[in-house]
């Protein structure tokens, strides 16, 4: 058991795998002030002339999330709720790009904005509040940004979601993806883009998740881009369902026969993970916190465990991160202004750290974040969302 005092508590227990090799990472410039962007690189020491300037590659439709939090019950027919909280941000694609910037990594996001004052507010909000190149992206005359709200409560979320497909764009979108370390592509069953393989071709990293199947096939044929995929990142329900398995663990294992890498997500019980080209596993248990908004937290995850596969750190963990990052960003309103960066993560560490009894194995878990973390003095617990449309961070 591991102290976090206000927050609750955080539960851990000990990974299949772990290693104690030291990381480390870059440092802030001087005179940079340090806040939830990042100021850490992570891949420092991997960083060679001739690498890609982009590390990661996504592209996607991006919401504006509209977030009720603080509710009681789910709302009822001929009522009306009121919710103690509510934030808007930018969703979908969002969240991911949102979160591996802030964890450092140079994000390139190609998608369509509507030039309404919500496609305004979002595209704003990602190019300078998160500095996420935008370059790939187009504004759409006329064209209104889908919009989603979400209302949490009892742990869980119900989206109601509006929009219209975007139209063609007016000159032809680029047939390669900029040159990048990695992507993330979300699968879709039954259907296939041609920038997955192209990306594949010029040595692009992919890692790929998926939605629920609506056809109900659940057949890893209908999803042909997961050949060209280095990690595949389901949810155990998602997992099981694809290879006829009544265990995730073991479903994670046959998915390797397709992917070299595995990672199924068990909820409350963590995530377990299989590389299939060594035989390795990793098993790390979840994280328990009061959550406000598990909007976005599946992006979060992806995202951690995008930053520990570039920087080279062992399976577990890059699996240890990527639950950590996702617990931190279910106690904000949202999905990318949840996202945390080193600065959160830092002050998570120092915090739990911070009890005369704290349990030493819990501790040797997430050692392995010595000696790359940016130091810093603010207070647990840290928040520093600005969940709606109209103010302006202070500078």
């Amino acid at each position: 058991m591991m102290h976090t005092g206000q927050t609750g508590t955080h539960q851990y227990g000990e990974c299949t795998v772990r290693s104690d090799d030291e990381m480390t990472g870059g440092s802030c410039p001087p005179g940079q002030r340090l806040d939830h962007t990042s100021c850490l690189d992570p891949l420092a020491t991997v960083r060679a002339p001739g690498d890609p300037a982009c590390d990661v590659f996504l592209t996607g439709t991006v919401f504006l999330d509209i977030v009720f939090t603080g509710l009681d019950s789910a709302p009822v027919r001929g009522t009306e709720s009121w919710a103690r909280g509510m934030g808007s941000s930018p969703g979908g694609v969002a969240n991911m790009a949102a979160a591996l910037s802030r964890l450092g990594l140079r994000t390139s996001l190609a998608a369509a904005f509507g030039d309404d004052h919500y496609g305004e507010y979002c595209w704003d909000a990602l190019e300078k509040g998160e500095g996420i190149d935008l370059a790939p992206s187009r504004r759409v005359r006329g064209w209104h940004s889908p919009v989603t709200v979400s209302m949490a409560y009892e742990g869980e979320r119900t989206m109601i979601s509006h929009g219209h497909e975007a139209p063609p764009p007016e000159e032809p979108v680029p047939g390669t993806p900029p040159r990048a370390r990695a992507a993330v592509a979300s699968l879709t069953p039954g259907s296939s883009e041609e920038w997955v393989e192209r990306a594949a071709a010029q040595g692009t990293r992919v890692f790929a998740d998926v939605g629920w199947d609506d056809t109900g096939r659940w057949d890893l044929a209908g999803l042909p881009d997961l050949a060209h995929c280095e990690a595949f990142l389901p949810n155990a329900e998602e997992a099981m369902r694809y290879t006829g398995t009544s265990c995730p663990r073991a479903a994670a294992h046959a998915l390797t026969r397709h992917v070299p890498l595995a990672v199924v997500t068990l909820g409350a019980e963590g995530a377990y993970a299989v590389d299939g080209r060594t035989g390795e596993t990793a098993e790390v248990p979840a994280i328990e916190v009061p959550a406000l908004d598990p909007t976005g937290a599946g992006d979060v995850f992806v995202a951690g465990f995008v930053t520990g596969t570039l920087a080279g750190w062992p399976l577990a963990d890059r699996l240890a991160f990527a639950g950590l990052t996702a617990a931190l960003s279910v106690q904000e309103f949202g999905g990318s202004l949840s996202a945390p960066g080193w600065v959160e993560v830092a002050t998570w560490w120092r915090h739990v750290q911070s009890y005369d009894d704290q349990d030493p194995a819990a501790l040797r878990r997430y050692a392995f974040l010595d000696g790359m973390l940016p130091d810093v003095t603010r207070p647990w617990p840290l928040r520093r969302a600005v969940p709606t449309i109209g103010f302006r961070a202070a500078h």
